[in-house]
């Protein structure tokens, strides 16, 4: 699910690692500013980086070699949050592109190196790595590293002088950006590989970056991509605007069978939330998204909030041609969480929109049990129906959105809350293996809708009885509220859909759960 021995809280506190350089610019400077080194020119476009990871296709998958293990497993997370990146050195520094670029340094999270280059017009150059680029801070590091160690990532910074980033990626193809209110949270991958299997996850990874300079919008970046099953070449183009919009384009080539692609990956944390009946921690929720949107090929609009299920769960939601799909982030009141230091209420939401139809398939979306917010517990992906054979080509167009809530539905009203509570009527004693169920809608055509009684919830379950459902509009708010009890035997998951009608016609997005009684 995550990267090898790498957990999520680790990743992001590192993302403020820093980078220093010096050596022959790429770009026109003062002469007294400090300068990168860099290697020798190469003519550079994407349609050579596309040759390029179709001929490696064709050979063997080369494993890589971390350098120096041993002095690169001595940089903990004490260690790496000791070098700092020295802002005058940045890539772009003093240039026309408004966005500073610096590099991350390896550790024991991310021990493997990828060669960055800068590339100006069509010609790009690779940074050379130096332990003069970085402040090792009394650690003695730069004196035992060697003078071609490389680097394992990077970041794009808000601006010259800024220390704050907007856009990361460092350790296997994981990238995120902080989204619309400057905080991170869900990432993305370029693919995945085998996820929620019996046998072990593959994680390709972006070995090459070649990085543009940009003037204007958007920041181009391109990458070339290795593993074991598959190369590729990738294209993002970055703009910050709102939030965060990338469009990204791949040339993927396979170079064995894989069972299960993904394609454009999301990943996440989801320890609980309203849903939760039992807190394990002071806060009242915590997560970085609280459900999977969709919106089909035939125009439905779904919302499936998330679990802490009790084992890995894989739930595949069969489409054609799918709109768009996307791990969100709807509790936007800080009341919801009271985290004062990681802001949960600002996670980004990110939202997928295929520019080109994607075919037969699924959505798919695993959840694994965690017991802590430092995993990425959560991941959503599309995966083709059609079988991936070695030999084949695939062309990948989509768009991502970093935004609050990218398209929130404008005719239908979306689900805002689920709780979950016992069933029966208060003060009675109550019913044995029932439980009840309470979903709040607002916005679309309910949203200026005086109180009334003829609306009501369609529910439909996988096993059970449904007992009392109807409708009530909260008083003193635009929310409408669904209520209605399930009777269930036995320990076995039941599937849960719900969504409000007036007459024959549909006033709300559709809500879709899994439940396990033997945890509630």
């Amino acid at each position: 699910m995550g990267m090898s021995s790498l957990d999520r809280r680790t990743v992001l506190a590192l993302l403020p690692a820093a980078l220093s350089v010096s050596g022959t610019a790429i770009a026109a400077a003062p002469d007294s500013a400090p300068r990168l080194k860099f290697g020798p020119p190469r003519r550079f476009n994407f349609g050579w980086l596309v040759r390029r990871a179709a001929t490696l296709a064709q050979k063997p998958y080369q494993v890589p070699v971390a350098p120096v293990p041993d002095l690169i497993q001595a940089i903990d997370f004490d260690v790496s949050q000791k070098i700092k990146f020295r802002p005058e050195f940045s890539l772009w520094q003093g240039t026309a592109a408004p966005y500073p670029v610096r590099l991350f340094h390896l550790n024991r999270f991310v021990g493997l190196p990828v060669k960055i280059h800068a590339v100006t017009g069509d010609t790009a150059r690779e940074i050379l790595y130096s332990p003069l680029y970085f402040d090792y801070d009394g650690t003695a590091l730069a004196q035992k590293l060697p003078q071609d160690l490389g680097f394992s990532g990077f970041r794009v910074m808000n601006g010259p002088g800024i220390e704050s980033d907007w856009l990361a990626f460092q350790g296997a193809s994981y990238f995120r950006t902080s989204g619309a209110q400057d905080q991170y949270g869900a990432s993305a991958r370029g693919i995945a590989v085998d996820t929620a299997l019996s046998t072990t996850e593959e994680f390709p990874r972006f070995t090459e970056f070649f990085i543009a300079e940009s003037p204007n919008a958007p920041v181009a970046i391109y990458a070339l991509l290795e593993g074991p099953s598959l190369t590729g070449a990738y294209k993002f183009e970055c703009v910050r605007k709102d939030g965060v919009t990338m469009d990204v384009h791949a040339e993927l080539f396979m170079r064995a069978d894989i069972t299960r692609l993904g394609i454009a990956p999301l990943t996440s944390m989801y320890w609980y939330g309203q849903n939760t009946r039992c807190h394990p921690d002071w806060r009242p929720q915590i997560h970085d998204s609280d459900g999977l949107a969709l919106a089909t090929g035939g125009g439905e609009r779904i919302w499936r909030p998330l679990i802490d299920p009790p084992a890995v769960q894989t739930n595949s939601f069969l489409d054609t041609n799918p709109k768009g799909f996307g791990l969100l982030q709807r509790g936007r009141d800080f009341n919801d969480y009271q985290d004062d230091g990681t802001f949960y209420n600002k996670r980004p939401s990110i939202w997928v929109e295929p520019k080109a139809g994607l075919g037969q398939g699924a959505v798919q979306l695993v959840e694994i049990p965690t017991d802590d917010e430092i995993h990425d517990n959560v991941v959503a992906y599309w995966q083709p129906a059609a079988q991936i054979k070695n030999g084949d080509k695939l062309s990948l167009d989509y768009r991502l959105y970093w935004q609050d809530e990218p398209f929130p539905p404008k005719d239908e009203a979306r689900v805002v809350a689920t709780r979950i509570g016992r069933g029966g009527i208060p003060g009675a004693p109550p019913p044995k293996n029932q439980w009840k169920f309470v979903i709040d809608f607002e916005g679309g055509p309910l949203a200026r809708m005086a109180p009334r009684f003829d609306i009501t919830p369609v529910v439909t379950l996988s096993r059970g009885k449904l007992e009392k459902p109807y409708v009530i509009k909260v008083v003193g708010t635009d929310r409408w509220r669904a209520f209605f009890d399930v009777s269930a035997d036995g320990p076995d998951p039941l599937n849960l859909r719900c969504f409000l009608k007036l007459g024959n016609k549909s006033l709300s997005e559709t809500w879709l759960y899994q439940f396990f009684p033997a945890t509630a």
